[in-house]
């Protein structure tokens, strides 16, 4: 067993292998505070031959353990992964997946559980770093381990690894994982937050994210050798693929239609395959001729960037695609907007909802409330594919969380609105940055919507060409130059600052001022989207859908609450079916209707009075007589709420006995003659009597 540690911003960060699943290829534990994950890896000893990808599956688990809790539902144990755990596990995977050596084809599996959480310091970060260390200690061919930090700044000062608590007084939140030669990934988000001061948090959290690269070192000395991968030689096949496909390769990635450009490249390819003559049974050589294609089509495309400073669709490195934005485009939803940028479409609809409607978030650190989501959907009709329909895979989710994420520093608190907010991204068409296609869609449907945002909120996704020394920006990628190019950066944000921020890079060496160029190209980008959003709505619209819930209140005593909701919820459950509205009851007495028919939102107020009213001194009352006793009668008045009619009270004459004049389960009329400073009620049946009496005399006297 080994183990290496630091102090760490305060805090113990520890590395320990050799102690615990030792079968696997590699182990780590990993603690951090008193929050602990273990991280294992294992690859399978032969290879795929029929696949064209890094097979690399990363698992995140939650341990309700963990954090000393069961958990619920009727098995009372762990089910299908959280929207946490899913994008964990991309969190630890994105980073990981460029460094493997091209062409390693065996299945790597990396499983990370959360044994231990402290409700303080975030395992994801020390997911990454434990993943990093477990294969640092194996035997697959890993080259250099990573470290990842999260960057936190809180009045002004950047702050490492900030504390759960300290989070929600922070500013930016960003997670910077890397090698200790460059950055390999950032994702976060901030409070509109400048470029400069962004690019200063990610260089500072890559200066610190080395000592937990260095301290990983500290395991070298039990660490497998590792097993001998030689990637196969393929110049020979790549020169005849040249030869053969070059010359109409170039005419074929001219072609700025998708659909097309697609169509076009699938002819040369299938022209390849049968020019080279792989048999059926010979599907590994089919990939590696279609492996030798792409290559050539990345080579090609890189190279009319460098040399003639134009892209596949003829535009220039700084270009933007053609924007179109309309709102209010379905007549029934609350809020909706149709963004296209070139061949990448969004439908966004927003919905509204009450407390009711909001998403209950178990979790580790406890149950707590969402009332703000905004869910991405990719079907394959988007980019012209047949594929099941299934639940949402992980790239949906990880989009969706993105452009939440990049929404969530606009939208109004939930004193000045107080509504739970459902914004839904289906995807028409896709080529390049659908997921800031959404984040647009989304500004646009809230704002039309009538949801009072602070401002537009746009995204952008910047490219990168990097060849020795000389590097290209590309603004608005395409999906083919997302493939072919060296960085992928995802930035939105309002004219302010950036709200969000994705950046995934596959090559070593991006310095900083290539960082800063990147981020400031992609303001003039955002800044040219919002000013065509603009155009289309410039501001919340200011009365909400006829078809959105609107809200009234009414207090009542919290004493009050109990009758209101009834045994089992019978009364609050009986007064929704009855008025046909959504009704919320706060701890403090505060009721909340909606709905948007007046109709139904006055009859929920009348049934509530009656559930919750309290006796009134001098108003009379149809009451009901529940109990008999010797000196008089209990009536409840309302609900709840029951007075005493003494005997004496009865009627106008002397009575002997109560049962002479009433039995339980009459209606009578009695009148509120007291209210003692104990609540309770004293009636009376006779005043009642003598009350309605003159009035009707009143009437006929009248009449006459």
């Amino acid at each position: 067993m080994k183990s290496v540690g630091i102090n760490f911003e305060n805090r113990e960060f520890i590395f320990e292998t050799g102690k615990l699943a030792k079968l696997a290829d590699g182990a780590v534990y990993a603690k951090y505070g008193e929050s602990s994950v273990i991280a294992t890896v294992v690859a399978s000893k032969e290879s795929l031959e029929t696949v064209d990808f890094m097979p690399l599956v990363v698992e995140y688990r939650e341990k309700a353990y963990a954090a000393g809790k069961i958990p619920g539902g009727f098995f009372k144990r762990e089910g299908r992964p959280s929207e946490k755990e899913v994008l964990t596990s991309r969190l630890v995977d994105r980073p990981l997946r460029p460094l493997f050596p091209k062409g390693f084809d065996r299945e790597v599996q990396i499983i990370i559980w959360v044994l231990s959480s402290d409700l303080k310091n975030a395992t994801d970060v020390l997911s990454i770093n434990a993943a990093s260390a477990a294969l640092f200690v194996s035997d697959i061919p890993f080259p250099e381990p990573l470290g990842a930090v999260r960057v936190g700044r809180i009045d002004g000062k950047l702050v490492i690894n900030p504390t759960l608590d300290q989070l929600g007084q922070s500013d930016m939140d960003v997670v910077v994982v890397g090698t200790a030669n460059g950055i390999t990934m950032v994702e976060g988000g901030s409070k509109e937050v400048g470029e400069e001061e962004l690019v200063d948090a990610i260089s500072y959290g890559h200066e610190r994210l080395k000592e937990l690269i260095k301290l990983q070192y500290g395991l070298e000395s039990v660490a497998k050798p590792k097993r001998k991968f030689i990637p196969s030689d393929e110049s020979e096949l790549k020169k005849e693929v040249e030869k053969r496909a070059a010359g109409r390769m170039l005419e074929a990635i001219t072609i700025s239609s998708k659909a097309e450009r697609k169509e076009k490249l699938a002819q040369l390819l299938g022209f390849l395959w049968d020019e080279l003559s792989p048999t059926e049974e010979e599907e590994k050589k089919r990939l590696k001729i279609a492996s030798c294609f792409t290559d050539l089509e990345k080579k090609m495309v890189r190279q009319k960037i460098k040399t003639e400073n134009k892209r596949i669709d003829g535009r220039s490195p700084s270009d933007i695609r053609d924007i179109h934005c309309e709102v209010g485009v379905l007549p029934r939803p609350h809020g909706s907007s149709l963004f296209t940028r070139g061949e990448t479409q969004a439908l966004v609809v927003t919905t509204l909802g009450t407390d009711s409607d909001s998403q209950i978030i178990d979790a580790l650190e406890g149950e707590s409330y969402k009332s703000f989501m905004l869910h991405y959907n990719f079907p394959p009709f988007s980019v012209g594919e047949t594929k099941p329909m299934r639940s949402p895979g992980r790239r949906e989710i990880g989009h969706g969380a993105l452009a939440e994420r990049s929404i969530l520093p606009v939208l109004p608190s939930e004193e000045k609105f107080p509504y739970t907010i459902r914004i839904v991204s289906d995807i028409l068409q896709s080529n390049g940055s659908s997921s800031m296609a959404s984040v647009c869609g989304a500004s646009l449907s809230l704002m039309d919507a009538g949801v009072p945002i602070k401002s537009h909120v746009a995204g952008i996704a910047m490219g990168l060409i990097k060849e020795g020394d000389w590097y290209c920006v590309l603004t608005d990628i395409l999906g083919d130059e997302d493939h072919i190019g060296d960085m992928d950066f995802k930035v939105a944000g309002t004219e302010k600052g950036v709200t969000a921020v994705q950046m995934d890079i596959k090559i070593q060496g991006v310095s900083r001022d290539m960082m800063l160029d990147a981020v400031l190209k992609a303001r003039d980008a955002r800044l040219h989207i919002l000013s065509k959003m603009k155009e289309a709505i410039n501001e919340p619209k200011t009365e909400l859908s006829e078809y959105a819930p609107r809200f009234t209140y009414i207090q009542i005593r919290p004493e009050k609450i109990k009758d209101l909701i009834g045994p089992g919820g019978k009364n609050i459950k009986s007064i929704i079916e009855r008025a046909g509205v959504k009704i919320d009851v706060e701890d403090t007495g505060r009721v909340a209707i909606a709905s948007n028919n007046p109709e139904s939102r006055d009859k929920a107020l009348e049934l509530i009075k009656e559930f919750v009213q309290e006796a009134e001194i001098g108003r009379i009352y149809n009451g009901k007589v529940k109990r008999i006793v010797d000196f008089g009668a209990f009536v409840e008045i309302c609900p709840g709420v029951e007075g005493l009619v003494h005997i004496s009270q009865m009627d106008f004459s002397r009575i002997k006995q109560v049962r002479d004049v009433v039995k339980e389960g009459d209606i009578i009329p009695v009148k509120v003659i007291e209210v003692d400073e104990q609540g309770r009620v004293r009636l009376s049946r006779k005043e009642a009597l003598r009350e309605l009496q003159q009035t009707e005399n009143t009437k006929t006297d009248n009449h006459d």
